[in-house]
């Protein structure tokens, strides 16, 4: 479903994406990992049409993206921090998000009434704790159903039981053949979601791996295991890579 190849993105001297080639597929779930400063955030925002690289292509569907952005109607994006009007209400939030796209008249709402968003929609914006910016987030980013859902900490400030509602919703989403792309530094958090690691350093592609064939690798099962083991082996990052 998205295919990256050979993308390049520099900041001044500084690299953030050095010569990265991904293919990822639907139905699965894969966890983009690696230290600040790795390159991450750089390569969701050049999915996104965010950040221009100035080498390589992106293709959705295998169709490029450059200069044309109606593909981004078919991915759900969850920042790490939601920025919202403060002076609105959730309702008010969601419907002007559905102004915005007009493209769906069909909702997914199972998120919005799970973390009872509904129930407290006439909150306003300002006096909402970091934790239910986080639920309308998510709530959002799910809310279009769309083929492709991009989730940055998406965990980040929810309580254990809207944690778990969300992860149950991501596997569910899974299971219809949707394609999720996952940062996070609680690798906890990715336990029985990811199916697949991407890790970045320093812009580079270290290895790009099925957790299957990483657990093989190691001989660790739990992911924050295999995840050490990997970046503390002798072995060449090269005998990781795809």
């Amino acid at each position: 479903m998205i295919e990256i190849i050979q993308l390049t993105k520099s900041f001044g001297r500084c690299k953030a994406l050095d010569n990265i080639s991904l293919s990822m597929q639907q139905g699965q779930a894969i966890s983009l990992l690696g230290p600040n400063g790795s390159g991450k955030t750089t390569l969701i925002k050049s999915i996104l049409g965010l950040v221009i690289p100035e080498k390589g292509t992106i293709r959705i569907n295998g169709q490029a993206v450059k200069k044309d952005w109606a593909y981004r109607s078919n991915i759900g994006y969850m920042p790490q921090i939601g920025r919202y009007p403060e002076n609105m209400t959730i309702e008010q939030v969601i419907n002007m998000i559905r102004e915005i796209r007009r493209d769906h008249t069909v909702y997914d709402e199972d998120l919005l009434k799970g973390f009872g968003l509904d129930k407290v929609r006439h909150k306003m914006m300002r006096n909402l704790s970091g934790g239910t910016r986080q639920k309308v987030s998510a709530s959002l980013a799910f809310l279009f159903s769309p083929g492709i859902y991009i989730l940055d900490e998406p965990t980040a400030g929810l309580d254990p039981v809207s944690s778990e509602l969300l992860k149950d919703k991501i596997a569910q989403e899974l299971s219809r053949g949707k394609l999720v792309l996952i940062t996070s530094h609680v690798l906890s958090d990715l336990e029985g979601i990811a199916s697949h690691i991407v890790y970045l350093q320093d812009g580079r592609l270290m290895f790009y791996k099925s957790v299957e064939a990483l657990q093989a690798t190691t001989g660790e099962e739990r992911l924050n295991k295999v995840i050490a083991r990997v970046m503390q082996t002798e072995l060449p990052a090269s005998s990781y890579a795809v």
